[in-house]
């Protein structure tokens, strides 16, 4: 349909073709097959899991399980290691035996580490089956990971895409990164090879949500989502939340892992909270606060700050609002499940929206805790 703009001066038409882009409705996701990576189902009828990747030596296993454990504290799904010498793939088998959550290895060109991660049991291989050499050695991972049940991410960055393709497209493009995908897939369909997870990644969030449009929107193969090499926590957080969110808000996305220079943990509370955000996940703490102006009445910086040192690690599904001026308070304290509502020097709490009493400014960091400790996630709070 043409769109029809007249210039009154002289009486000129401007026809403007609409933007061709596919309509994603909010909230409704996207159907795809589904794989099982140890057990932890990725598709569209299963939970958006998210993941992380050791920052250790794969060669050191303590110090590798050691930071494996703590992801799985954090609430990561699956995790992801680097198997990029003999002895980090000597390592893996006791790895994979000691870790509480499923393993994915990280292979690139090596075919003979793949084999020996697949002998490992592995839950997942990322590898391109095209970047491992002659047809023989693709073969030989393929058939291994069919036998074992052991599924593939496909992972395309836009720092490393082929030569030809970089060449046909001038620079890494959208359609490049779908393109070196797809590539990677039809060697797997000649090998009936089904089993297949794929990401399209890059540092450009803009460049990397379009690409991952175009795999959604041709394809039924489940995806994992990031923005890669994202950065330092802040910037990381930031363009993995946009790149991320964006997705997931379209109903794009199955498995997820936001990138940071980091430690893992940090990872894994980002991507939980990105989740928490689209209510693609059950929270726990979820601390609202206002952003404070000169209205402002008590010391909400500090009582923020001891709320968050206080309650981390409480893992109840428990909404808290702390603002700090009487004009938007009311309404917002009284929508979460534990609300405050302050004055100058002294705070109405609300209980589900109900007026239970009045606090002491110095009271207000107590008197949360205190309802907290008694928050019934199914009923509310105990009477």
């Amino acid at each position: 349909m043409d769109l029809t703009i007249p210039v009154l001066n002289n009486a000129v038409q401007v026809n403007v073709e609409p933007a061709k882009h596919p309509t994603y409705k909010v909230g409704v996701r996207r159907k795809t097959r589904q794989v099982s990576v140890g057990g932890i189902l990725i598709g569209s009828k299963a939970p958006i899991s998210v993941q992380t990747m050791t920052k250790t030596k794969t060669s050191d296993v303590a110090a590798t399980l050691q930071q494996i454990r703590q992801a799985a504290e954090a609430g990561c799904d699956i995790v992801r290691v680097t198997v990029n010498d003999k002895e980090a793939a000597d390592a893996m088998a006791e790895i994979v035996r000691l870790s509480p959550i499923p393993i994915v290895a990280d292979i690139h060109f090596n075919h003979i580490f793949a084999l020996k991660a697949i002998e490992a049991n592995v839950a997942k291989v990322r590898i391109n089956p095209g970047n491992i050499g002659a047809r023989d050695r693709i073969t030989q991972v393929l058939t291994a990971a069919k036998e074992r049940n052991i599924p593939i991410r496909i992972g395309v960055n836009s720092g490393s895409l082929e030569e030809d393709i970089l060449e046909k497209h001038g620079y890494p493009t959208a359609e490049a990164l779908f393109e070196s995908a797809m590539r990677h897939v039809g060697i797997c369909d000649e090998h009936n090879f089904r089993d297949v997870i794929i990401s399209v990644k890059s540092t450009d969030v803009k460049l990397m949500i379009e690409a991952y449009r175009l795999v959604a929107e041709r394809t039924d193969i489940p995806l994992h989502l990031g923005v890669t090499e994202a950065g330092t926590t802040r910037i990381g957080t930031i363009k993995s939340a946009v790149g991320i969110g964006t997705l997931l808000a379209e109903g794009i996305g199955d498995t997820i892992r936001v990138s940071l220079t980091d430690d893992p943990v940090k990872e894994i509370e980002v991507g939980k909270e990105i989740l928490r955000s689209l209510s693609l996940a059950s929270r726990n703490i979820e601390l609202i606060a206002c952003p404070t102006c000169g209205r402002l009445e008590v010391d909400l910086f500090k009582i923020m700050a001891e709320l968050e040192a206080k309650l981390e690690g409480v893992k109840k599904p428990v909404k808290i609002a702390v603002l700090g001026c009487v004009v938007n308070g009311p309404g917002e304290a009284s929508e979460a499940d534990i609300g405050i509502a302050a004055g100058k020097g002294v705070a109405i709490l609300y209980r589900k929206g109900e007026v239970i009493k009045r606090v002491r400014e110095d009271e207000i960091v107590a008197t949360i805790l205190e309802e907290v400790e008694r928050f019934v996630p199914e009923t509310g709070v105990k009477p």
